[in-house]
C-alpha cells in the first residue's frame, strides 16, 4: 500500500489549494501544466507554488 501526502499550493493571487495524492511531484506537474488533468480551482492562476507537504499514511486520514 502507498503513502498518501497533503500537500498545499499557494496561487499567484495568494489563494490557497489543498489536495492529497500518492505523488507530489507528479501531481504539482499536472497542475503547473494547466492542461486536462489540472484541478479546476487552479485553471489560470499559475504561477503556482509548492508550499506545502506531509505524509498522512492513510487517505481517510486527510479529511
Amino acid at each position: 500500500m502507498k503513502d498518501w501526502h497533503l500537500y498545499i499550493i499557494r496561487c499567484h493571487d495568494g489563494s490557497l489549494y489543498t489536495g492529497v495524492t500518492i505523488d507530489v511531484e507528479r501531481r504539482f506537474r499536472e497542475h503547473q501544466a494547466q492542461g486536462r488533468k489540472c484541478a479546476k480551482y487552479l485553471k489560470g492562476k499559475a504561477p503556482l507554488a509548492l508550499v506545502f507537504q506531509i505524509c498522512i499514511g492513510e487517505k481517510r486520514k486527510a479529511y
